[in-house]
């Protein structure tokens, strides 16, 4: 009975510590829509500060819509169709 207690408090800690190292330091939401040869995505991405914000939702709507490094990093060059941010 004990043992199982002390794993259950083991296991909420580290879900809060999971919880604080993660959500609670976000500062920024970003929705970023690219085109990339003729392929669109939008995604949504959150950072502590609004210029990490949006670096991380342009990387990973252009994950989805380019093939390799090379077509990754050529997307990511280009201005993105769209890009609203808000603070959280």
């Amino acid at each position: 009975m004990i043992r199982a207690l002390v794993v259950a408090a083991v296991v909420v800690a580290a879900a809060a510590v999971l919880w604080m190292a993660t959500l609670s330091h976000v500062g920024f939401e970003c929705e970023a829509c690219v085109r990339w040869e003729g392929r669109e995505a939008c995604k949504r991405a959150t950072g502590i500060d609004r210029t990490e914000a949006e670096r991380a939702a342009i990387t990973v709507a252009c994950a989805q819509v380019a093939s390799g490094v090379t077509a990754a990093v050529g997307c990511q060059g280009l201005p993105p169709l769209s890009l609203t941010c808000t603070e959280r």
